[in-house]
Protein backbone atom coordinates (compact mmCIF):
# COMPACT_ATOMS: atom_id res chain seq x y z
CA UNK A 1 0.00 0.00 0.00
CA UNK A 2 1.31 3.71 -0.50
CA UNK A 3 2.99 5.34 2.20
CA UNK A 4 4.15 8.76 3.06
CA UNK A 5 7.75 10.20 3.77
CA UNK A 6 9.05 13.84 4.05
CA UNK A 7 12.72 14.44 3.67
CA UNK A 8 13.34 18.04 4.02
CA UNK A 9 11.71 20.03 1.94
CA UNK A 10 10.25 17.14 0.00
CA UNK A 11 7.57 14.59 0.59
CA UNK A 12 8.33 11.19 -1.06
CA UNK A 13 4.89 9.35 -1.70
CA UNK A 14 5.99 5.57 -2.25
CA UNK A 15 2.90 4.27 -4.35
CA UNK A 16 3.58 0.38 -3.23
CA UNK A 17 6.20 -2.88 -4.76
CA UNK A 18 3.30 -4.39 -7.00
CA UNK A 19 1.04 -3.61 -9.70
CA UNK A 20 0.23 -0.32 -8.39
CA UNK A 21 -3.60 -0.85 -9.31
CA UNK A 22 -6.35 1.69 -8.54
CA UNK A 23 -7.94 -0.74 -6.01
CA UNK A 24 -10.40 1.79 -4.14
CA UNK A 25 -8.31 1.14 -0.94
CA UNK A 26 -5.25 2.48 -2.60
CA UNK A 27 -6.57 5.27 -3.77
CA UNK A 28 -7.85 6.14 -0.28
CA UNK A 29 -4.46 5.45 0.84
CA UNK A 30 -3.14 7.77 -1.79
CA UNK A 31 -5.66 10.49 -1.24
CA UNK A 32 -4.50 10.11 2.77
CA UNK A 33 -1.31 11.03 1.68
CA UNK A 34 -2.32 14.02 -0.27
CA UNK A 35 -3.88 15.45 2.35
CA UNK A 36 -0.46 15.40 4.54
CA UNK A 37 1.35 17.39 1.60
CA UNK A 38 -1.57 19.97 1.52
CA UNK A 39 -1.66 20.30 5.03
CA UNK A 40 2.49 20.32 5.37
CA UNK A 41 3.86 23.67 6.02
CA UNK A 42 6.74 25.72 4.58
CA UNK A 43 8.10 25.19 1.47
CA UNK A 44 7.39 21.97 -0.14
CA UNK A 45 7.23 19.71 -2.92
CA UNK A 46 6.41 15.74 -3.90
CA UNK A 47 7.56 12.98 -5.70
CA UNK A 48 5.93 9.63 -6.53
CA UNK A 49 7.44 6.85 -6.61
CA UNK A 50 7.05 2.91 -6.99
CA UNK A 51 9.39 -0.65 -6.18
CA UNK A 52 10.06 -3.22 -8.51
CA UNK A 53 8.54 -3.91 -11.91
CA UNK A 54 5.79 -1.37 -12.09
CA UNK A 55 5.44 2.47 -11.56
CA UNK A 56 1.11 1.78 -11.79
CA UNK A 57 -0.04 -0.74 -14.09
CA UNK A 58 -3.72 1.42 -14.37
CA UNK A 59 -7.14 0.64 -13.22
CA UNK A 60 -8.38 -2.64 -10.84
CA UNK A 61 -10.44 -4.32 -13.71
CA UNK A 62 -10.22 -7.44 -11.58
CA UNK A 63 -11.77 -5.65 -8.76
CA UNK A 64 -14.04 -3.39 -11.41
CA UNK A 65 -15.56 -6.83 -13.46
CA UNK A 66 -16.69 -8.31 -9.82
CA UNK A 67 -18.05 -4.84 -8.41
CA UNK A 68 -19.50 -3.85 -12.34
CA UNK A 69 -22.72 -2.21 -10.07
CA UNK A 70 -20.38 0.74 -8.96
CA UNK A 71 -18.91 1.57 -11.97
CA UNK A 72 -19.76 4.88 -11.95
CA UNK A 73 -18.49 5.72 -8.29
CA UNK A 74 -15.17 3.98 -9.24
CA UNK A 75 -14.57 6.00 -12.48
CA UNK A 76 -15.91 9.46 -10.42
CA UNK A 77 -13.23 8.20 -7.85
CA UNK A 78 -10.48 7.87 -10.49
CA UNK A 79 -10.80 10.95 -12.16
CA UNK A 80 -11.20 12.95 -8.76
CA UNK A 81 -7.43 11.63 -8.02
CA UNK A 82 -6.50 12.70 -11.30
CA UNK A 83 -7.67 16.43 -10.68
CA UNK A 84 -5.88 16.57 -7.28
CA UNK A 85 -2.89 15.48 -8.73
CA UNK A 86 -3.54 17.95 -11.32
CA UNK A 87 -4.25 20.96 -9.67
CA UNK A 88 -2.20 20.07 -6.09
CA UNK A 89 -0.89 23.35 -4.46
CA UNK A 90 2.59 21.91 -4.48
CA UNK A 91 4.81 20.77 -7.69
CA UNK A 92 4.57 17.35 -8.55
CA UNK A 93 7.42 15.20 -9.64
CA UNK A 94 6.78 11.45 -10.77
CA UNK A 95 9.54 9.44 -10.63
CA UNK A 96 8.71 6.30 -13.06
CA UNK A 97 11.18 3.00 -12.44
CA UNK A 98 9.13 0.37 -14.58
CA UNK A 99 5.76 0.09 -16.84
CA UNK A 100 3.55 3.02 -16.37
CA UNK A 101 0.37 2.19 -18.00
CA UNK A 102 -3.24 3.13 -18.52
CA UNK A 103 -4.45 4.80 -15.74
CA UNK A 104 -0.67 5.14 -14.34
CA UNK A 105 0.19 6.90 -17.20
CA UNK A 106 -2.93 9.31 -16.75
CA UNK A 107 -1.74 9.72 -13.32
CA UNK A 108 2.21 10.30 -14.09
CA UNK A 109 0.34 13.29 -16.74
CA UNK A 110 -1.20 14.90 -13.80
CA UNK A 111 2.37 15.22 -12.47
CA UNK A 112 3.95 18.80 -13.05
CA UNK A 113 7.27 16.73 -14.22
CA UNK A 114 8.13 13.37 -14.91
CA UNK A 115 11.83 11.29 -14.71
CA UNK A 116 11.70 8.07 -16.60
CA UNK A 117 14.37 5.24 -16.09
CA UNK A 118 15.64 5.20 -19.75
CA UNK A 119 16.72 1.57 -19.42
CA UNK A 120 13.68 -0.21 -18.77
CA UNK A 121 10.13 0.29 -18.31
CA UNK A 122 7.47 1.48 -20.70
CA UNK A 123 5.18 4.12 -20.69
CA UNK A 124 1.94 3.13 -22.84
CA UNK A 125 -1.62 3.55 -22.87
CA UNK A 126 -3.14 0.50 -24.33
CA UNK A 127 -6.81 0.80 -24.27
CA UNK A 128 -7.14 0.59 -27.85
CA UNK A 129 -5.54 -2.89 -27.63
CA UNK A 130 -8.02 -3.80 -25.03
CA UNK A 131 -10.92 -2.35 -25.92
CA UNK A 132 -11.68 -0.30 -23.10
CA UNK A 133 -12.34 3.44 -24.12
CA UNK A 134 -10.91 6.52 -22.77
CA UNK A 135 -13.56 8.76 -20.71
CA UNK A 136 -14.09 11.93 -21.47
CA UNK A 137 -12.24 13.13 -18.39
CA UNK A 138 -8.98 10.81 -19.19
CA UNK A 139 -8.96 12.09 -23.09
CA UNK A 140 -8.98 15.74 -21.49
CA UNK A 141 -6.03 14.86 -19.35
CA UNK A 142 -3.75 13.34 -22.00
CA UNK A 143 -4.37 15.87 -24.45
CA UNK A 144 -3.65 18.55 -22.38
CA UNK A 145 -0.40 17.32 -21.28
CA UNK A 146 1.06 15.92 -24.42
CA UNK A 147 1.56 17.66 -28.09
CA UNK A 148 -0.77 17.07 -30.43
CA UNK A 149 0.81 14.48 -32.94
CA UNK A 150 2.12 12.52 -29.42
CA UNK A 151 -1.06 12.07 -27.96
CA UNK A 152 -2.75 10.87 -31.51
CA UNK A 153 -0.37 8.66 -31.91
CA UNK A 154 0.02 6.77 -27.97
CA UNK A 155 -3.96 7.08 -27.87
CA UNK A 156 -4.77 5.41 -31.45
CA UNK A 157 -1.81 3.09 -31.75
CA UNK A 158 -1.29 1.79 -27.80
CA UNK A 159 2.90 2.42 -28.72
CA UNK A 160 4.71 1.52 -25.99
CA UNK A 161 7.15 4.15 -25.06
CA UNK A 162 10.95 3.37 -23.99
CA UNK A 163 12.28 6.02 -21.67
CA UNK A 164 14.54 7.86 -24.47
CA UNK A 165 11.30 7.18 -26.76
CA UNK A 166 9.68 9.21 -23.93
CA UNK A 167 11.91 11.74 -23.42
CA UNK A 168 12.30 12.57 -27.32
CA UNK A 169 8.32 12.87 -27.57
CA UNK A 170 8.23 15.15 -24.66
CA UNK A 171 5.84 12.47 -22.19
CA UNK A 172 8.84 12.90 -19.70
CA UNK A 173 11.21 15.50 -19.26
CA UNK A 174 14.31 13.72 -18.41
CA UNK A 175 15.39 9.78 -19.02
CA UNK A 176 17.89 8.72 -16.97
CA UNK A 177 19.63 5.57 -15.26
CA UNK A 178 18.02 3.91 -12.73
CA UNK A 179 21.23 4.94 -9.95
CA UNK A 180 19.61 8.87 -10.74
CA UNK A 181 16.51 8.33 -11.08
CA UNK A 182 15.01 8.95 -7.53
CA UNK A 183 17.94 11.67 -7.05
CA UNK A 184 16.51 13.76 -9.96
CA UNK A 185 13.52 13.27 -9.38
CA UNK A 186 14.02 15.10 -5.66
CA UNK A 187 16.21 17.93 -7.29
CA UNK A 188 13.43 18.67 -9.91
CA UNK A 189 11.60 18.61 -6.80
CA UNK A 190 13.43 20.82 -4.63
CA UNK A 191 14.33 23.38 -6.45
CA UNK A 192 10.54 24.27 -7.05
CA UNK A 193 9.57 23.85 -3.20
CA UNK A 194 9.44 27.52 -2.60
CA UNK A 195 6.66 27.85 -4.93
CA UNK A 196 3.98 25.62 -3.02
CA UNK A 197 0.80 27.63 -1.18
CA UNK A 198 -2.41 28.78 -2.49
CA UNK A 199 -1.08 30.70 -5.62
CA UNK A 200 0.87 27.48 -7.44
CA UNK A 201 -2.64 26.25 -6.52
CA UNK A 202 -4.66 29.23 -7.57
CA UNK A 203 -2.41 29.32 -11.43
CA UNK A 204 -3.00 25.35 -11.82
CA UNK A 205 -6.92 25.26 -11.33
CA UNK A 206 -6.91 28.43 -13.70
CA UNK A 207 -4.49 26.57 -16.42
CA UNK A 208 -6.39 23.36 -16.24
CA UNK A 209 -9.97 24.57 -15.57
CA UNK A 210 -11.20 23.33 -18.80
CA UNK A 211 -10.24 20.09 -18.33
CA UNK A 212 -10.73 19.99 -14.37
CA UNK A 213 -14.32 20.34 -15.24
CA UNK A 214 -14.67 17.32 -16.43
CA UNK A 215 -12.69 15.23 -14.37
CA UNK A 216 -15.20 16.54 -11.69
CA UNK A 217 -18.26 15.52 -13.62
CA UNK A 218 -19.97 13.22 -11.48
CA UNK A 219 -23.31 13.32 -13.44
CA UNK A 220 -22.00 11.56 -16.50
CA UNK A 221 -17.98 11.06 -16.40
CA UNK A 222 -18.58 7.70 -18.60
CA UNK A 223 -19.63 10.44 -21.74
Amino acid sequence: MPSLDRLDNVFVLDLGDGENRFHPDWITAVNAALDEVEKGEGPRALVTVATGKFYSNGLDLDWLFAHAEQQQDYVVSVHELFARMLSLPVVTVAALQGHTFAAGAMFSLAHDFRVMRVDRGYWCLPEADISIPFSPGMTALIQSRLERQTAHEAMLTARRYGGTEAAVSRIVDKAVSEDTLRSTAMEVAQAQANKAGDVLGTIKARMYAPVLAILRDRVNPLG
